[in-house]
Order: C-alpha cells, then sequence, then structure tokens
C-alpha cells in the first residue's frame, strides 16, 4: 500500500509536463517520503501498543493487594465517613459481581457439560400440560417432570450454595427435624453452609453431615414479638451477606425452620431470584392476594397489580441479588416504623413488593412449600418437597 501511494504522487510529477529541476525533485522524494510513511505506520501501531500497556497496568494498580488492603479497611473508617463506606461497600459489592471466579453460574460461564446419557425431549410432547410452567417474562415455573436433575446436577456441580435459617427463642426445637432431613433431600451431592441465626448457640444440635457441608452458627439477639424477629431476618441476611457469605458461598436459600424436607430439593432451584408460590394462593386471582393495601405503606401493592403471592418462608438466589432484595425490604420496614405503619404480613409483604417489581428468574411451584394438615393436595401436586412441620404456633410465638 505504502509503495503503491508514492507511486501515484510520482506519476502525477511526471505527467504535468514539469522542468528538469522538478524531475530531479521527484526522484529524489523516494528517498525521503518512504522513510516517512513507514514512520507514520510505525508511530501508529506503537502508540497503541503503549495504550494497551497503560490500560494493563491501570487493571493491575486496581487489583493490587494494596487497593485490597484499602478495602479491607473500610470497616475501620469513623460514623462520620457513613456515605463514603457506603460507596467503598457497593464498589466491593460490585467487583464481586464482575469476578468471574466469585459470580454466579448463570450470569457468567456456561459450564461444559461431559457426555451423558438420558431422554430426548420432546418438542411436541411438553411433559406437563395442567399447569403453567413459563411465567410471561419467561422465567420458568419449577414443577416435577419440568427439569432433569443429572443434567443440572453436572452444570452446578461446582458451586456452594448457603442456607439460612432462624432458630430463635422456642423456635430452635425445630433445628434437629430442619438439618436431617437437609442432609437427606436439600442439594445433595452439592456444597452446603447451613448458616444458623439464633440467639441459643449451646442449644444447636450435633448431626452427621455429608462431605463438603457445614453447620455455621451465627449469634444473634432475640426481640420480644414474633413480628420483629420475622422482620428483622431481613436486615440480617443483608448484614452478614455483605461481611461473609459474599466470600463464602454462590447462591443462598432463605428457609423457614419449623418446616421439614420430605422430597428432593436440588439445584433446579437455582437462579439469580427465585420465589415460591404460598400454597394457599397458587389458584386465586390478584384481588384475593392478601397483599398490603394501605398506600401509606412501602409494601403497598394496587389492586389491579399483582402477579403471584409468594411465600416468605422460601426465597433466594445469588448472593448479591439476595443482598439487594432483603436490603430493600429492610430499608423499606424502616420507613414504614418511621411513618407508625406495619405491614399486613410484615416482612412477606415486602418481600411481594420486590417482587413485583424485580421480576424473579425462576419461580418455584407449591411442590416446594405445603401444608398437609392446613391444605387438602390437589393432583397437580406429584411431590411434596418441603412441608410444614405441625406446632401450637400461639404457644411457639409466646
Amino acid at each position: 500500500m505504502t509503495i503503491s501511494l508514492i507511486d501515484v504522487i510520482l506519476s502525477q510529477t511526471h505527467t504535468t509536463g514539469q522542468n528538469r529541476p522538478s524531475e530531479f525533485w521527484g526522484k529524489s522524494a523516494k528517498f525521503w517520503l518512504c522513510p516517512t510513511l513507514l514512520f507514520a505506520v510505525f508511530l501508529g501501531f506503537y502508540s497503541n501498543v503503549f495504550g494497551l500497556i497503560f490500560t494493563w497496568q491501570r487493571e493491575e494498580s486496581q487489583s493490587s493487594p494494596e487497593v485490597h488492603h484499602l478495602q479491607g479497611r473500610q470497616e475501620r473508617l469513623p460514623l462520620s465517613q457513613d456515605t463514603h463506606r457506603v460507596v467503598l461497600q457497593q464498589m466491593q459489592l460490585e467487583k464481586k459481581e464482575s469476578s468471574e471466579g466469585d459470580c454466579h453460574l448463570d450470569t457468567c460461564r456456561i459450564p461444559e457439560v461431559p457426555r451423558l446419557l438420558y431422554p430426548k425431549a420432546q418438542l411436541l410432547k411438553p411433559t406437563r400440560v395442567d399447569v403453567l410452567v413459563m411465567t410471561p417474562w419467561f422465567a420458568p415455573i419449577v414443577w416435577d417432570g419440568t427439569f432433569d436433575s443429572a443434567i443440572l446436577d453436572v452444570q452446578f456441580r461446582n458451586i456452594t450454595v448457603g442456607l439460612t435459617v432462624f432458630a430463635i427463642k422456642k423456635y430452635v426445637v425445630f433445628l434437629k427435624l430442619f438439618l436431617e432431613t437437609a442432609e437427606k433431600y436439600f442439594m445433595v451431592g452439592h456444597k452446603v453452609n447451613y448458616y444458623v441465626f439464633t440467639d441459643q448457640p449451646a442449644d444447636v444440635p450435633q448431626i452427621p453431615l455429608q462431605e463438603g457441608r457445614q453447620v455455621v452458627v451465627l449469634k444473634v439477639r432475640n426481640y420480644k414479638r414474633w413480628q420483629d424477629i420475622s422482620m428483622h431476618r431481613m436486615e440480617m441476611i443483608s448484614k452478614f451477606s455483605q461481611q461473609r457469605f459474599l466470600h463464602e458461598v454462590h447462591y443462598l436459600v432463605c428457609l423457614d425452620v419449623d418446616m421439614k424436607f420430605s422430597d428432593h430439593v436440588g439445584v433446579e432451584i437455582l437462579a439469580p431470584l427465585f420465589g415460591t408460590l404460598h400454597p394457599g394462593f397458587y389458584a386465586a386471582d390478584r384481588q384475593s392476594f392478601t397483599y398490603e393495601r394501605r398506600p401509606l405503606s412501602q409494601a403497598y401493592i394496587p389492586r389491579d397489580e399483582g402477579d403471584f403471592y409468594y411465600m416468605g418462608a422460601f426465597f433466594g438466589g445469588s448472593v448479591p441479588e439476595v443482598y439487594r432484595l432483603t436490603t430493600a425490604c429492610h430499608q423499606a420496614m424502616m420507613a414504614d416504623q418511621a411513618n407508625g405503619i406495619e405491614a399486613v404480613w410484615h416482612d412477606e409483604s415486602h418481600l411481594n413488593k420486590y417482587l413485583l417489581y424485580h421480576k424473579p428468574s425462576k419461580v418455584l411451584s407449591p411442590e416446594y412449600l405445603w401444608d398437609t394438615q392446613m391444605l387438602q393436595r390437589p393432583p397437580l401436586l406429584r411431590k411434596l418437597r418441603y412441608v410444614a412441620v405441625p406446632k401450637n404456633h400461639a404457644e411457639i410465638r409466646n
């Protein structure tokens, strides 16, 4: 390209009928024009190289130990710098989300699946025609028959799941059955951290655990009213998500303790954000949902809005998404408290408000939460995976 350009320039000088001095100038142009053009080419090349080097140095400086050291010191900032602390914490959260090694599988790398033998899906023969299996925003609704555990277990083979459960005051009596049945049915074959929030660490039972699973006891205070215990769950999950869950697990599953597992609950539930259909409202219209209907509350939902009614006893997702959810719900409850109002179903009301405007990426069917004493099992529920334990609510909550 450079030589042809020179030839074009010289050909123009030869066709203009210039005298001998100009012919001499045209001939000598090859001696200075060619090096000049080559110099320009190399200058452009090296400017790009230097630009890349500068970018690499900047990225390395951002991930250097000194930067991590500064981020690790954020908890020691004085209270007068609360705003700066929030900014630093948000930056740390965003860094966590953008790190390929730490983020959840849904938004990072698609895992390679080894050779497996499984039945082929039949496009014209859906496995379920009796129930809705997809929301209007293309989130799957998980029912028995809509997934293949063998494929999913391989896709999620390298993740660690955190399970949060609150065993405060009299609710500690449910913990042994909860953990025993979880070891039998919950995320079998996968790494699990059971995060037990309790005011009675000495009463947490010792049970045999599968390899790669552990119970982590987190001591918290109790509250006089059961409603306050329920509402402060959001605050505590948010706090510990930021302090440790972000660094220890990929997903969080947030459950009630007065329940037991009765069938398989595995990685089919995992998604960036998921909620579970309330067993009392899965077939109801939106006007029947027990949303908070008072406009003064932050949990208020108008009667002409609503997708589903979600149960507060079973929700979760990736740690960053659960952090956002629990932080937003806690802040909304604090705003309600400042205005002298308490949502009708406490944290569950705020959960439903959040999931209405932050659509979950997966919805769990009532198979994943059922009460055999209160409700008759319909034929569409092929399995009951997580069920309520019989109890006297008034006695336990007192």
